[in-house]
């Protein structure tokens, strides 16, 4: 087994929530169920593939929760920005819905957004964990960090800075390449993860033309770094 194998098929689970109890505030729930469950915002979820990062190729349900303060002018989901504008769903309602979309395959679960921080993930990641999935967040790391976590995604950005206490726990950093003053801006955050943290610079999806080859002759002057494509719009899946 190589080790990436070894790393996908034995991911380190991580409990933050610990480690940084005094230095983050008690972030409130969305909402409440009618038995007193937290609540969360749920634009979509899906079962797919992960297209992205680390993870690239590999079966992921997807949950994408609304609400996002970060506002990415290349966003493609500016849909989700609005918490308000999507229904919310109990976390007994949302596990039902992974485990009967899953078929009941215990893989790659992927919470996503908006910003997912936004919101307290430790009763979601915690019911994901007990059925047996493995819980993965992509994250701009700009709220504070909640939840249980096999894999940490962090893609920061340059409208709202990450907090420090993300970026020093992020497995995987992904930076957007939007125009080449993000190489600078990406090295700056490289210098900031742990040496253990994968690192991937992945083209703004309307700008590839343009940008993957300037991201190919990095990564060859610069082997450190890897190549992440959206390969999910390639192949024309969610």
């Amino acid at each position: 087994m190589c080790v990436v194998d070894e790393l996908r098929t034995k991911p380190e689970m991580h409990n933050y929530k610990s480690q940084i109890e005094e230095q983050k505030p008690d972030l409130p729930l969305f909402g409440r169920g009618n038995e007193g469950e937290a609540t969360l915002p749920v634009m979509e979820q899906f079962y797919t593939l992960q297209g992205e990062g680390f993870h690239q190729g590999r079966a992921a349900y997807f949950i994408r929760l609304g609400g996002c303060d970060v506002g990415c002018v290349w966003c493609d989901v500016k849909e989700s920005w609005d918490a308000n504008a999507h229904p919310q769903m109990s976390i007994d309602e949302m596990v039902h819905t992974v485990e009967t979309n899953t078929q009941g395959n215990k893989g790659l679960v992927v919470i996503t957004g908006g910003e997912p921080l936004m919101h307290n993930l430790d009763h979601l990641t915690g019911a994901l964990q007990a059925k047996g999935y493995e819980t993965n967040i992509e994250t701009s790391g700009s709220s504070p960090l909640s939840g249980t976590w096999n894999w940490i995604c962090l893609s920061p950005k340059k409208f709202k800075a990450p907090l420090p206490e993300v970026v020093a726990v992020a497995n995987e950093l992904k930076v957007v390449v939007f125009n080449k003053s993000d190489f600078d801006w990406a090295e700056q955050y490289a210098a900031m993860v742990s040496p253990q943290c994968k690192l991937f610079l992945q083209p703004e999806w309307d700008k590839a033309s343009l940008v993957t080859p300037l991201i190919i002759e990095y990564i060859k002057q610069h082997p450190q770094w890897e190549l992440s494509l959206q390969i999910h719009k390639y192949i024309n899946v969610p």
